[in-house]
């Protein structure tokens, strides 16, 4: 009988995580604004910033909250948080 440890944590990757916002950025696009992924810190928390367009937008904070960041942390595993930058 085999154990299996349950405390090995999951890494997300830089590419998991940026074909995750790849699904969305088109449209984000349309709206002429863009993000960007800045990276993964130690902890599992991915950064991320708004750029074009998105960058000034009174609604990009609700944007990121009610979508990047749940897609984000609905499909790439191991990622603890995303923050906007």
């Amino acid at each position: 009988m085999s154990e299996q440890n349950s405390t090995e944590e999951i890494i997300p990757t830089k590419e998991q995580v940026q074909a995750c916002i790849d699904k969305i950025r088109p449209y984000i696009q349309q709206d002429g604004g863009d993000v960007e992924l800045l990276g993964i810190d130690e902890n599992n928390i991915v950064y991320v910033a708004f750029q074009g367009a998105c960058s000034g937008c009174f609604m990009a904070v609700e944007d990121f909250s009610s979508g990047i960041r749940l897609l984000i942390l609905d499909e790439v595993p191991g990622v603890r948080d995303v923050m906007l930058v």
